[in-house]
């Protein structure tokens, strides 16, 4: 289990274009799906990353929590299948329906809309506000797998809290850490 750092988009970066199936529905979204909501959240996760299996439950609560608020959620799992078996979108739809993911779960066979946002580790989070322009990226919270740091979601719930209510994110951001993207 190698821990890979997120690579820090540069914030106020434009929210790179999409256009993925969620593994659930099977509907295609796109980025535009998400015009009307005040903050759209992206996150890159998959099925097996320990540090995903860690804080699947803040992410589930974070659905429940935010979805009504005029945020948009989505899940992106980008990893290669073939040598990875257990992100596939089989697995992926599954593990969705078990956990009881409200936000669609996409799968990015291609890899490619991974690469536009730069991401480098599950999970890895971006929060956009309503123009779509990055205003956090890193960490969900400081808690890691076997660290006695309880999984609270902290960072993340506030630079959320904070575009909804139009107020400055703190500037001082941490990159997430997690297992690289298994890259073809």
């Amino acid at each position: 289990m190698a821990l890979t750092p997120s690579n820090m988009l540069e914030i106020d970066t434009e929210a790179p274009s999409f256009s993925l199936p969620d593994v659930v529905s099977g509907k295609i979204f796109q980025l535009e799906d998400f015009k009307e909501k005040k903050v759209l959240l992206v996150m890159f996760i998959c099925n097996h990353c320990p540090y995903v299996l860690h804080v699947n439950e803040a992410l589930v609560r974070l659905g429940q929590d935010y979805l009504s608020k005029s945020v948009g959620i989505v899940a992106i799992s980008s990893n290669n299948v073939e040598k990875y078996p257990q992100d596939s979108p089989e697995k992926m739809k599954q593990i969705a329906m078990e956990l009881g993911y409200s936000f669609p779960y996409l799968y990015d066979e291609s890899q490619a809309v991974a690469k536009a946002y730069d991401a480098a580790c599950t999970p890895d989070f971006y929060v956009f506000d309503a123009e779509r322009k990055l205003k956090y990226r890193g960490r969900l919270c400081p808690s890691r797998p076997n660290s006695d740091v309880p999984v609270t979601g902290e960072d993340l719930r506030a630079a959320i809290d904070a575009v909804l209510k139009d107020t400055k994110v703190n500037p001082i951001q941490y990159p997430s850490m997690g297992c690289n993207i298994k890259w073809k």
